[in-house]
């Protein structure tokens, strides 16, 4: 056992790359966790960290036993987890560590924490904001929550919620350029456009309700790599932007913005709970995902605002094993599960 938490401590430090962080994440002095380190390295008979003045950095043998290591440890973790939870705990106990966009997290994640932590008290949640797309297994998440097309990976997801997308703008703006009719009078606009990893987004295909898929390139007027810069900058009426529903519901709601082309639609993606792939999701794990899934599900909390729908009771937390799946990317014209309706 000695060894084991020796383990899970060397991966604290790569994931956290300090001696220091790590030792007060897991209640040690740094002294401690040095010889405990120091000791590791003695038994294994090999050097697992390069020591300099700002950083560490794992040798090749550390960065080995990282790779290899982290799985043991998890599967291990979800074992003892599981045996718990049969032994009549709730299981839903220890640390779990998410990861989320700064906008979608802020938006929606972190005011249901609360009410979720309330539930189970033995259980503490680190919360990571970042819109970059790290590596959950890398970084030592435990779940994250991404938006939009998913790369074919190793990972294991589950849908939370469709993600609907609209076109909008500013009525000032419509007023000052007029309000398209067609896709083709989109070219006479401005546009307000992401870029990316991929470059730069400025190509729409919108779906007529025949069915029949207009392609169009829009000039950028501002372009940016943050979701927030651009919902600002289209409310502002600087031009016509693609936003995910959820982003600018509330803003549709009160007439900040208005939805531009209403009568064509935009392909469908979704939001997944994306884990790292074990043969058992730790039960904190598994009750985070369901609890995301009954606030957030089918339909999304941001269209039942936008359709003026009463929001329902506090709805029970799913029991049982989560539903889960390989992660991949989904077809454009494929509507992600669970969505059956379209408001």
């Amino acid at each position: 056992m000695d060894r084991i938490s020796d383990v899970a401590l060397f991966l604290r430090v790569i994931d956290l790359g300090s001696i220091s962080a790590a030792a007060r994440t897991l209640d040690l002095s740094v002294a401690t966790a040095s010889q405990r380190l120091k000791r590791l390295e003695a038994e294994l008979g090999v050097r697992l960290l390069h020591r300099t003045t700002r950083r560490l950095h794992p040798t090749p043998e550390g960065l080995l036993l990282a790779e290899q290591g982290r799985p043991l440890l998890d599967e291990l973790d979800s074992l003892t987890a599981n045996l718990r939870e049969t032994g009549g705990g709730s299981g839903v106990a220890g640390t779990l560590r998410l990861t989320t966009s700064a906008s979608f997290g802020r938006q929606y994640i972190s005011p249901l924490l609360p009410e979720f932590l309330a539930q189970h008290p033995q259980l503490r949640v680190s919360l990571d904001l970042d819109d970059r797309v790290t590596d959950p297994v890398g970084r030592g998440y435990d779940l994250a929550i991404r938006i939009g097309e998913l790369a074919d990976s190793s990972l294991i997801a589950r849908p939370i919620a469709r993600n609907l997308r609209v076109l909008c703008a500013s009525p000032d703006y419509l007023a000052r350029r007029g309000t398209p009719r067609t896709p083709a009078d989109l070219a006479a606009h401005d546009g307000v456009l992401l870029f990316g990893t991929h470059g730069l987004q400025d190509v729409w295909q919108l779906v007529a309700a025949d069915g029949v898929t207009h392609p169009v390139r829009m000039q950028a007027r501002f372009e940016s790599n943050l979701g927030e810069a651009l919902r600002d900058a289209t409310v502002a009426g600087l031009g016509i932007s693609l936003h995910s529903l959820w982003h600018v519901h509330e803003d549709l709601r009160v007439g900040r913005l208005v939805v531009v082309l209403p009568d064509y639609t935009l392909p469908t993606s979704a939001i997944y709970a994306v884990m790292p792939q074990r043969r058992m999701v730790p039960p904190r794990v598994r009750a985070l995902v369901d609890f995301l899934v009954a606030r957030l599900g089918d339909p999304p909390v941001w269209e039942r605002a936008q359709a003026g729908t009463p929001e329902p009771a506090a709805a029970a937390t799913p029991s049982g094993a989560a539903t889960l799946k390989r992660a991949a990317a989904p077809s454009s014209r494929q509507r992600p599960a669970p969505a059956k309706k379209r408001r």
